[in-house]
């Protein structure tokens, strides 16, 4: 549901076999296998759900390059909105490939925005500052939006915590379906987590992430 669950449990049952089997796997044996089973689910993932969950750190990634750990400078209390649709992740990377097919310098430059976004972000997040996260997620948004990534639900749960004050919304993962994620004032979190709830959110958490 975009919050890389599957790698996640992938990653646990291999600790838990190897472990089994008298010889542990971690780092980057255990990274490669759980992309494998990734790569059998998704088709072409990017690699960074596997990446993030075997390291346990923050992570900015850029597939084909090393992960490079980065340090988070203020907490980040987001509320997650789960739409209560299921949807493809293969499908949808086929869909945006096959846009890109079609027009590849038009659909190129909303992938280097995208990817300028995201360095932003990174830079962001490290100087922990709240306001510029959350412009740059709406603004990711927009742009996932515009490659067919999103959907009518997601956009209106978006729209919905934007409205009562959340500082940012995209969707997560895949997109189409699965979870959105807020990035709110700790103290508005409930009003956001309402607001989704009645905008169709079949349920809601709220979490905050810090530097370990």
């Amino acid at each position: 549901s975009g919050l890389g669950s599957g790698a996640a449990i992938t990653a646990a049952l291999i600790r838990e076999l190897s472990a089994a089997l008298g010889s542990p796997l971690e780092g980057d044996e255990l990274n490669a296998l759980v992309y494998k089973v990734e790569k059998v689910h998704h088709g072409t993932p990017s690699g960074i759900d596997n990446t993030v969950i075997v390291m346990n750190a923050p992570v900015y990634f850029v597939k084909g390059q090393p992960p490079r750990p980065f340090r988070i400078g203020q907490p980040l209390t987001f509320v997650v909105a789960d739409s209560g649709v299921q949807a493809s992740t293969r499908e949808t990377v086929n869909a945006v490939r096959d846009l890109y097919n079609f027009d590849p310098e038009a659909y190129r430059g909303f992938f280097e925005e995208i990817g300028a976004v995201v360095d932003d972000a990174r830079n962001q997040i490290e100087q922990g500052n709240l306001k510029d996260i959350g412009q740059l997620m709406n603004r990711n948004h927009q742009m996932l939006s515009i490659l067919s990534v999103s959907s009518p639900r997601l956009n209106n749960l978006v729209s919905a915590a934007r409205q009562v004050g959340a500082l940012g919304a995209k969707l997560s993962g895949g997109g189409r379906g699965g979870n959105i994620i807020a990035l709110v004032e700790p103290d508005n979190a409930q009003r956001v987590a309402d607001a989704l709830r009645g905008a169709g959110a079949v349920q809601t958490w709220t979490t905050t992430v810090s530097q370990q």
